[in-house]
């Protein structure tokens, strides 16, 4: 039998008075995708950390070793669109702004079915579309957007899963290849990709207590036992990581055994351990939650005028997401919302990570997960108001039109456009000095 749980949620799933914005989420996508292709192609040449990942992904196609403190799935992909297409600087980040749309798609629908909120699903793509960080990595060849895209993606047939556990068993399949996938790209998703596993027992032994190891029914999807999902969601993902990994085995030097992939980690990480030299831009995590320090990836006189692109959070959405958490905190205990607190969650795991994290150099730009699901929080508050009607849905809508302002407002700046102020122009933006 179907837990209460799965009752309630199937219940809700064919209420009428929740529509799938799925049009709507598909529309926000490709504006996203036609604003954040505007410029693609400037600079002409290599800026900010493309000198690591173009340059990898070039030796990439040579069977060289290169880049060797990441994972390959990122680099693979930026060195398959170079082979197709050409070695340019707009074929190196097309693969990013790819990714980047169908990565904000995969949030509306993770968000969509952990919710059935269509308010707080629409609101939520717009405020991630607009909160500076995934525009601008879906404009620069780094790893970051596919790992990120990939990770929204497992979110959201995790979620359709448990809100359709007859199509679970082939969701959940997706979950595990995305997962991995993700976990190819770059190593920040890890603390997410055990959350899918951790729910999924938690609801077993929730509905079924010590006999949880071989019951089908129950938990969040039911017909499915824990040892099944165990080998989706834990042992899926890794072969699927593994994988990533195969053109370094047939490097002709020094190649990667397949079977010597713990020594090849501990490689890794001795590498990423190895950059101990003090960067400017160097930031930590509580400086990210309060958008204090950003990342100029770039900031000179290219292709024929003086042009910028300064890594912050939208000023706004960014510190009006923090009061969200507490409502999500809240709405979670005091009403039970598994959706509020599966994204408070996704939120403390993402960056906790980096509190605890060894890895003595960090930037704003890993704060691109936790703000994505800050996001989120933001949007399920701002659906609670809209819930309420008449008076109440004027605040929600002066959120999102304060947010939208603030981006149109900073573009020139997060866009790589003319600058015709010349070199000073900068100051324009510059709200804070830590942001010089």
């Amino acid at each position: 039998m179907p837990s209460a749980f799965t009752q309630a949620v199937s219940t809700r799933a064919t209420s009428p008075l929740d529509r799938d914005p799925l049009g709507w989420s598909a529309l926000i996508a490709l504006a996203f995708l036609a604003l954040a292709a505007i410029r693609l192609d400037i600079p002409s040449k290599i800026y900010f950390d493309e000198v690591h990942y173009v340059a990898a992904s070039r030796k990439l196609l040579e069977l060289v070793r290169a880049n060797a403190e990441h994972p390959m799935l990122g680099k693979e992909i930026i060195a398959a669109a170079i082979a197709l297409l050409g070695d340019k600087p707009l074929y190196w980040r097309l693969p990013s702004l790819l990714f980047g749309a169908f990565g904000l798609f995969a949030f509306g629908r993770m968000m969509w079915w952990a919710s059935l909120r269509r308010f707080a699903t629409i609101a939520a793509m717009v405020l991630v579309a607009s909160g500076f960080m995934w525009f601008i990595q879906s404009r620069i060849a780094m790893l970051d957007i596919f790992m990120a895209s990939f990770g929204m993606a497992a979110l959201w047939q995790f979620a359709a899963a448990i809100r359709h556990p007859e199509q679970g068993r082939w969701r959940l399949v997706l979950t595990g290849i995305c997962l991995g996938l993700s976990l190819g790209a770059k190593w920040s998703i890890a603390p997410v990709a055990m959350l899918p596993g951790l729910a999924f027992l938690a609801g077993k032994i929730r509905d079924n207590g010590r006999d949880s190891m071989d019951a089908r029914q129950g938990g969040l999807i039911p017909g499915i036992t824990l040892v099944e999902a165990a080998f989706w969601l834990g042992s899926v993902p890794l072969l699927v990581y593994w994988a990533t990994y195969a053109p370094a085995f047939f490097y002709p030097e020094d190649p990667v055994s397949p079977w010597g992939f713990i020594e090849h980690h501990r490689f890794m990480l001795e590498l990423q351990d190895s950059v101990k030299r003090l960067h400017p831009y160097r930031s930590v995590w509580y400086e990210w939650m309060g958008n204090w320090r950003g990342v100029w990836y770039l900031y000179e006189v290219t292709d024929g005028a003086q042009r910028g692109v300064l890594l912050i959070g939208n000023p706004f959405s960014m510190l009006a997401g923090l009061p969200a958490i507490l409502w999500c905190l809240w709405a979670a205990i005091r009403h039970k919302r598994h959706d509020a607190l599966a994204l408070v969650l996704l939120y403390v795991f993402s960056l906790g990570m980096w509190a605890i994290s060894g890895k003595p150099i960090q930037f704003y730009y890993h704060y691109l997960l936790p703000g994505t699901f800050l996001m989120g929080c933001l949007a399920l508050a701002l659906d609670a108001m809209w819930q309420k009607g008449g008076l109440w849905r004027w605040p929600p809508l002066a959120v999102l039109a304060v947010a939208l302002g603030m981006f149109a407002w900073f573009y020139p700046i997060i866009s790589a456009a003319e600058l015709r102020e010349g070199r000073n122009a900068y100051a324009h933006w510059m709200w804070l000095d830590s942001w010089r």
